[in-house]
């Protein structure tokens, strides 16, 4: 499917590929990994033909479509099903032409593709895609306009997964949805028949969706059967298979060297030193296997204080009186807990949180707080509260004003800002750097409580590795939202569920809550946009075996079927007036044969339609009887 060939890229001077090399066969699902910056992204955009590299190191098998996220989210008037539905560009112009088509053969042929393509299902199909990714049947009516950028970004992805592309590049797929998407995503990716390349820093996407990981480091490309545990199990043994020839290697060294210093000058040795000396021109240099240093974090641990720290009682929780987001919320959070919030987006999770850290009134009940608590609050949004032109140092420098400025520089250090970072202004940095300046800030003080709302989003691998350990390490309490199931469950000992008004304890634990997700978008795929509009009651004795046409869709398709039919009639009707002119043979002998050939394509067309419209008629009423 796609070969990568000798690539050799550079960016100012920086060597992103060094003649790296990889195939991705037909139907792998390759996860994509490497440090952040090095050149992951980049590479998607050359194998999309974005950027130019002067060559054909990059080759795709001949007609495959590729597909990909839009970095510019879809924003009209038009509906999220609709959108999607838009996607699929060969279904649209196809059902947009079958509506003026009059040629008998080219009816026909477009009735035979739609039919190949599955055509009468996309409704049904797209609709399946969106739920999955946490639109209700209401959502999936209004216009793209309505919803927020993060949820545009759904409806772009929701779009490339329905257009089914037989290679589709995904650039961190998961950074806009939350853990209940990501659970959807990864069932979807494992069953997704084409190929797949993602660009991911989840672990547990990498585990459960991918057949392959393909690794960017040093410049170089390798492809490796299996998940990111696999991989980096086999990284690591080849690391230290690696380390222990180098010591073999220069040991061996060593002694001959040490042989030749001490017989090079006497003539009795003179030819073995002289054997030894080519020997060590002869080896080959062993380089040091190169180990990436993940800078860690380092939360304060907080004074100790009498539980609990925070009490909700039978709250009401909203920003509108009289309109709670959340109701009766009675939960207690001790000075030790490690909690994950579970929930949907837009169910109340943050409205939780924000109540929780002060920045939300209730709107009823009681909330007792301890008057000593100190609160750290993290939230994606909050980047942009970081000053762009002023340093990390700068901004340390701020919290403790009286320090001298060797102090300073100690402290932006321990954030994981030294000498090479320390001055360099927050719009130069990454996202990673800016997501660890904003962690340290608001850490820098001591914390009796984090409230991180999806802290890794720009953390690659390593950096979510030392964010567990800091948050193991840490003895205050954490509150955490986050897709990544991985964190959750290396962080957490408890799980609060936040659904359909209520937030309360969940007894189960991150297998259960992704057992449950999967049966409920299961079921959402059979109650998909195209099956709302009927009856409940018809809905609801449906058959459990596999998930149905809804009503709707198969009577429009028995309708339209029959429409078709009745017009190529007419037109077999005039065909035969045509050829039943008197003298036509004698007169005009080739606009006869023309005459009879169009028939014979149109007998055909029609023999089809009516097949079709029979069957669409039968499904429709087989429906009906469920």
């Amino acid at each position: 499917m796609l070969h990568i060939n000798d690539l050799t890229y550079a960016i100012e001077g920086r060597v992103l590929f060094d003649q790296a090399t990889a195939a991705i066969s037909d139907g792998w699902k390759a996860g994509f990994v490497g440090a952040n910056g090095s050149g992951k992204s980049t590479l998607l955009k050359i194998i999309k033909g974005e950027i130019y590299t002067g060559g054909d190191e990059i080759s795709i098998r001949k007609n495959r479509r590729l597909g990909s996220v839009d970095q510019e989210a879809p924003s009209s008037d038009i509906s999220l099903l609709d959108t999607v539905l838009r996607e699929d560009k060969e279904r649209a112009a196809l059902t947009a032409e079958a509506e003026t088509a009059t040629d008998p053969h080219r009816i026909a042929e477009i009735q035979t593709r739609l039919a190949d393509i599955d055509a009468y299902s996309a409704e049904a199909r797209a609709g399946a895609i969106l739920s999955g990714l946490g639109f209700s049947a209401e959502d999936q009516k209004r216009a793209c306009s309505e919803f927020s950028g993060g949820w545009r970004m759904r409806v772009a992805l929701a779009g490339v997964l329905f257009s089914a592309p037989d290679l589709l590049l995904l650039d961190e797929p998961t950074n806009y949805l939350d853990l209940e998407g990501t659970i959807w995503l990864e069932a979807y990716l494992r069953r997704y028949p084409y190929t797949a390349l993602i660009v991911s820093h989840d672990r547990s996407l990498l585990n459960n969706a991918v057949t392959h990981i393909m690794a960017l480091e040093g410049g170089k490309l390798s492809v490796h059967a299996g998940g990111f545990d696999s991989y980096e199990k086999k990284r690591a043994e080849a690391r230290a298979q690696a380390a222990s020839f180098k010591a073999r290697q220069d040991a061996r060294r060593r002694h001959m060297q040490s042989f030749v210093d001490r017989f090079r000058a006497k003539a009795s040795k003179a030819k073995q030193a002289q054997s030894r000396i080519k020997m060590l021109e002869k080896m080959e240099e062993v380089a040091e296997p190169i180990s990436e240093r993940t800078v860690p974090f380092h939360f304060p641990n907080p004074k100790p204080m009498a539980p609990p720290i925070i009490r909700i009682v039978e709250g009401e929780l909203g920003y509108e009186e009289g309109k709670p987001v959340l109701s009766k919320v009675n939960l207690r959070l001790d000075n030790d807990d490690r909690i994950t919030i579970l929930g949907p987006n837009g169910e109340g999770k943050s409205t939780l949180v924000k109540t929780m850290s002060g920045r939300l009134p209730l709107l009823g009940g009681n909330v007792y707080k301890h008057k000593k608590l100190q609160i750290a609050y993290f939230a994606q949004h909050q980047l942009d509260e970081l000053k762009p032109k002023q340093s990390a140092y700068d901004h340390v420098r701020a919290l403790i004003p009286e320090a001298t400025e060797a102090e300073t520089r100690s402290a932006a250090a321990r954030l994981g800002f030294g000498p090479d970072k320390a001055d360099v202004k927050v719009e130069k940095l990454s996202g990673g750097e800016k997501a660890r300046l904003l962690l340290g800030l608001i850490t820098f003080h001591g914390a009796h409580l984090l409230i991180l709302d999806e802290p890794t989003n720009h953390l690659d691998m390593g950096a979510r590795e030392a964010l567990v350990e800091a948050l193991n390490d840490f003895q205050g309490a954490v509150l955490l939202i986050t897709h990544d199931a991985h964190l959750a469950s290396a962080v957490a000992d408890r799980l609060w569920l936040v659904n359909k008004g209520k937030a309360e304890p969940y007894d189960g634990d991150l297998s259960d809550y992704r057992e449950l997700i999967l049966a409920a978008n299961r079921t959402a795929a059979k109650e998909s946009p195209a099956r709302a509009a009927v009856n409940e009651r018809e809905v609801a004795r449906k058959s459990a075996a596999e998930t149905r046409l809804a009503l709707q869709p198969l009577k429009k398709n028995a309708e339209d079927a029959e429409t078709r039919l009745d017009k190529l009639n007419d037109t077999l009707r005039r065909l035969d007036d045509a050829l039943a002119e008197p003298g036509l043979y004698e007169k005009n002998l080739a606009r006869a044969t023309k005459l009879q050939k169009e028939r014979a394509a149109l007998v055909s067309a029609i023999e089809q339609t009516e097949t079709d419209w029979l069957a669409a008629l039968e499904a429709y009423e087989e429906a009906k009887t469920l």
